[in-house]
């Protein structure tokens, strides 16, 4: 059995309109609260079964989440290490998982350092986005959505480091869906993608201003902007209030929260930021709420008020 579970996909009448139907992908069921679980599971399988016995990762919450509930279920410790950013509901999850937990530096690739200094050869390092391993796990969302629903002709999701990105071009390439669309949505504050992109090279960016944590990559992995010279993939921008607001509308709509980093995908569809006019239906990653609480949306939305 994977350690990841297959979620529902559901159509979502709030968000569909006529002549275009929206199907959510409800990865915010996972067990550990994020897709991050089918790829970070999947390595970590891989790797107890070449004699592995511990398990190290780096990440801002998911994906060290994932790993903790991987190590747990397998049997084998974890440390997980998180910058400082990391909220205190993130790093009481990954505790209450029974990983070690370390925090160290400002920003996740400090952490991600230490991470990699404290590997050695009976431990695996799980990386948070920029592993083979972890795009071929997520590729089984869109193997579940086709076998679940009738069928979608584009994607829209959120980019972080570009893992769930990768992972789903992957799906779509081996369900011989190559010129499926698939819109990435990032907030603003947190652009590496459509940066890139518009560059025509991988861009780092100099600093991360946004409430979408999950986000936070100052950089997009190789293989997410190598596919977006491959695969037909439109970036798209929204801001850190329309994330927000979807995020609050979701829950009312579907009675699940969310965290910011999903509310970005969402308010792309909501707010028209992505441009579906052409398409008739749509699947949407809903890809995680684990490290957010309503009082921690609400707060953010009040500060975003208070700098009018």
């Amino acid at each position: 059995m994977p350690l990841h579970i297959e979620t529902p996909l559901i159509e979502s009448s709030s968000l569909g309109r006529p002549g275009l139907s929206v199907w959510l992908k409800l990865e915010a069921l996972q067990p550990p609260g994020s897709f991050k679980i089918r790829g970070i599971g999947h390595a970590c399988e891989r790797h107890a079964q070449v004699g592995k016995r511990r398990f190290v990762s780096s990440s801002g919450g998911n994906a060290g989440l994932a790993v903790a509930y991987a190590g747990r279920r397998l049997g084998l410790p974890v440390t997980v290490v998180v910058p400082e950013t990391t909220s205190a509901r993130a790093r009481a999850l990954i505790e209450a998982e029974g990983a070690e937990l370390r925090v160290h530096g400002a920003a996740w690739h400090e952490a991600n350092a230490l991470a990699l200094s404290l590997v050695d050869g009976e431990t695996a390092f799980l990386h948070p986005f920029d592993d083979p391993l972890l795009w071929e796990g997520h590729a089984s969302l869109i193997d579940e959505a086709l076998r679940q629903g009738p069928g979608f002709d584009a994607v829209v999701l959120s980019v972080g480091g570009g893992g769930l990105l990768s992972g789903v071009v992957e799906g779509l390439r081996r369900n011989k869906l190559e010129t499926c669309p698939i819109f990435a949505v990032e907030t603003e504050g947190a652009a590496s993608l459509t940066r890139s992109v518009e560059a025509g090279r991988r861009v780092t960016l100099e600093a991360i201003s946004t409430v979408a944590t999950s986000l936070a990559a100052r950089e997009v992995c190789e293989q997410a902007f190598a596919l977006t010279q491959s695969h037909d993939i439109r970036p798209v921008l929204v801001d850190d209030r329309a994330a927000l607001g979807a995020c609050e509308r979701f829950l009312d709509d579907h009675r699940i929260l969310v965290e910011p980093a999903c509310g970005a995908a969402l308010a792309a569809v909501s707010d028209g930021a992505a441009d579906l006019s052409a398409f008739r239906s749509v699947l949407v990653v809903v890809c995680g709420g684990a490290v957010a609480t309503i009082d921690t949306i609400r707060a953010a939305s009040a500060a975003l008020g208070e700098r009018d």
